[in-house]
């Protein structure tokens, strides 16, 4: 399966339209790249919120109400996206609004057949709990996509072991991982928790980003990162995991996941973290003893 992540740059729509017309084109690209699947970032959909005034599109409350009339909108974009172009679509996300004034971060991805589906984000981050209307999704999907059993961890949730590894104990051998961060530290510690989770899962992940800056919007205000394609680092994949990476101004990184030789590698481990899980559960390794280094006085 090839799959194209995208480092994405931020911009201002001045409508719908306009918006429509640059996801046909940019997705386009990727197709004409070879791509199967296709990983938008997080926090795409804010990006409609620079069609708002100013008094709207910077304030992260009044955004999220003004964006709702523009989710069928959305979801049929991509939707639509996904059949002409013969792409499944992980469309980044879309703070939907679910009741009483609370949002979900929601993950949509989108297939040519008409299938579609979700994954609310699970952890939220400080700014998240400090705008104080999101909440964290309750149920851990796992879909498929062309015969590929495929997970979705949304930016912080990839920084969580035990939510993925019950994915892979589902069957995925595929996590999508669209994010948006502002600080290096932030870009870094996703960056390590998608090559952790390869790592531990035998697993590939494919991570989006959002690029450049929007001072007008309070989530999308800087963006930091490179979108790239990550594998285990073990026999047949390169030694620091990185399959395709994006460098400047590049907007995709394209690689070829290759799930017969992930499956093969099982066979030849160097080191086998996913088959070794088990041992860490060991009664041994639950609880820590503190170990005072006293030496015990000699006994007569």
């Amino acid at each position: 399966m090839r799959v194209a992540v995208a480092k994405y740059p931020v911009q201002a729509p001045e409508d719908f339209t306009q918006f429509a017309a640059r996801q046909r084109q940019l997705l386009s690209e990727a197709r004409q790249a070879g791509a199967e699947l296709a990983v938008l970032p997080e926090y795409l959909s804010l990006e409609l919120a620079g069609m708002f005034a100013d008094d709207i599109r910077g304030d992260m409350h009044k955004s999220l109400v003004a964006l709702q009339r523009f989710q069928q909108d959305w979801i049929t974009l991509y939707a639509d996206l996904s059949r002409e172009l013969g792409l499944i679509i992980q469309a980044g996300t879309f703070l939907t609004a679910v009741g009483d004034g609370r949002y979900r971060n929601r993950a949509w991805w989108f297939a040519p057949d008409g299938r579609q589906g979700y994954q609310d984000k699970l952890q939220l981050t400080g700014f998240e709990k400090a705008a104080e209307v999101i909440d964290g999704g309750d149920v851990l999907n796992v879909f498929d996509m062309n015969g590929i059993r495929t997970g979705i961890a949304v930016c912080y949730d990839s920084e969580f072991p035990l939510p993925v590894r019950a994915q892979q104990e589902a069957g995925a051998r595929l996590l999508l991982v669209p994010s948006c961060t502002d600080l290096a530290a932030g870009a870094t510690r996703v960056r390590v928790g998608c090559m952790a989770r390869a790592l531990e899962n035998r697993m590939f992940v494919a991570h989006a980003v959002t690029a450049g800056d929007a001072e007008w919007s309070p989530a999308l205000d800087t963006n930091t990162g490179e979108a790239a394609l990550y594998a285990p680092m073990d026999h047949g994949f390169p030694d620091d995991g990185i399959l395709a990476i994006t460098e400047g101004d590049q907007v995709w990184a394209v690689a070829d996941l290759d799930f017969d030789a992930l499956e093969e590698s099982r066979v030849q481990a160097q080191v086998a973290v996913d088959r070794d899980w088990e041992g860490q559960f060991v009664p041994a390794c639950r609880q820590a003893i503190l170990q005072t280094g006293k030496v015990d006085e000699a006994v007569d």
